[in-house]
């Protein structure tokens, strides 16, 4: 579908999204403890959707009540291919958990994830003694169990995902694992992942995010767990406040691990009005200048960092544009294709984004299928001297279903 996006100010409050990264990690543990879980607040996002059905075709009892999810553990090896949708996350840890089987299992995907290189996975499962096989890096992804045990030797450079799918298997191994990581990005969400471990009932080691132990076998234990706000989510609203307007955002844990919290830092150095109250957060429109900001641990920053850095005085450079060439599209490009048909002067210059603020004009962006992008254009419209029209805007259906609802709540449009 083709949404467009007025030039309009916003004012008003919007309610964080439930965090589909910390969704999916919630599923899959419940699916693999043993007893009844209760998983509250998951959300209706497209890879939470694909998470539920991987986990029932593995076997889990899995009730749907509302924003309430009821999971009965306990897992075996599927009849049918496991299909993962689009969900990068999705396919790096269920091919992990499928390797606790004894049997071959197959997991594949829709859309962008069939282009999305897969040998990370191949390559670190078969370094976890699991036999693996992709089409030539590509899906389908072949897993046969089990999971013995012992030392495993991953590079982290390319993503934390597979790390974290090891790691929520790595329990159900038959003898310990001691994992030694080198290079390893985005942090935060190897925190997530080792911190809900912790809360279903069982032990990891982190020392320095160099090595990580898993005494093994062990097992989950079921409970009930509520899943926090989605920083990345709301990072688009807190710059359309920053930008267009005044917004206030709440659901949101300041003790999250989350790493696109840092998005208030980027925020308050680009001289927007913060105020920062229990769960929510202020931001209202100030003069705004350029600023620098690493997302090399915080990558799906870069899609709202774009859109302020497109409102400040002067140049901004954002690092960490390594991370975002194997996403849901080449992000990089993505981004400077659609802003630059925006008016938007951004250079890449090697792990630099470098944004020179300027007004954007109107005009026709297409999404990549890419939910951040979409969001992005969306956002970047209200302070257009035109409106923008975004082909392919269905793809925020991914991570947030609502976002063009929520925007709409907010958004005053301007008298011409």
């Amino acid at each position: 579908m083709t949404i467009e996006i007025t030039p309009s100010t916003v004012n008003g409050q919007v309610q964080a999204p439930p965090s589909k990264s910390v969704a999916q990690r919630a599923i899959a543990i419940a699916s693999i403890a043993t007893g009844t879980s209760e998983i509250f607040h998951v959300g209706k996002s497209d890879d939470v959707q694909s998470a539920i059905k991987v986990c029932r075709a593995l076997g889990a009892d899995v009730e749907e009540k509302g924003e309430k999810l009821i999971i009965k553990g306990g897992i075996q090896t599927p009849s049918l291919p496991l299909n993962c949708g689009e969900s990068g996350l999705g396919i790096r840890m269920f091919s992990a958990i499928a390797a606790i089987l004894y049997e071959p299992v197959t997991l594949t995907g829709e859309g962008s994830l069939t282009e999305r290189p897969m040998k990370m996975i191949e390559e670190s499962l078969q370094a976890a003694g699991v036999q693996c096989e992709t089409q030539n890096g590509l899906v389908p992804v072949v897993v046969k169990g089990p999971f013995k045990g012992g030392t495993v030797r991953i590079d982290g450079s390319a993503s934390s995902q597979v790390l974290t799918g090891l790691l929520i298997a790595a329990p159900c191994a038959l003898s310990p694992v001691t994992f030694h990581v080198s290079d390893l990005k985005s942090r935060p969400y190897v925190d997530i992942t080792t911190g809900m471990i912790h809360d279903f009932g069982v032990v990891v080691e982190n020392t320095d995010y160099e090595q990580f132990v898993v005494p093994a076998p062990q097992k989950y234990i079921s409970k009930s767990y509520s899943v926090e706000g989605d920083w990345s989510g709301a990072a688009f609203f807190l710059v359309a406040g920053a930008i267009a307007g005044e917004v206030m955002v709440t659901n949101l844990n300041f003790q999250s691990k989350q790493a696109d919290k840092a998005i208030l830092t980027a925020i308050k150095n680009s001289g927007a009005e913060l105020l920062v109250e229990q769960d929510r957060v202020s931001v209202k429109k100030s003069k705004l200048k350029a600023f620098r900001f690493d997302a090399t641990h915080c990558p799906d920053l870069f899609p709202p960092l774009v859109v302020l850095a497109a409102a400040c005085d002067g140049i901004s450079q954002i690092r960490g544009v390594s991370r975002l060439r194997a996403k849901e599209s080449d992000r990089a490009t993505s981004l400077q294709q659609e802003f630059g048909k925006l008016g938007l002067y951004i250079s890449l210059e090697g792990d630099n984004m470098l944004i020179k603020g300027n007004s954007l004009n109107g005009g026709k962006v297409f999404s990549h299928n890419d939910h951040r992008i979409a969001m992005a254009c969306a956002v970047a419209g209200l302070t257009a001297n035109k409106p923008v029209f975004i082909d392919k805007a269905e793809a925020v259906n991914k991570s947030y279903p609502e976002f063009f609802e929520d925007l709409k709540k907010i958004t005053v449009k301007n008298e011409k």
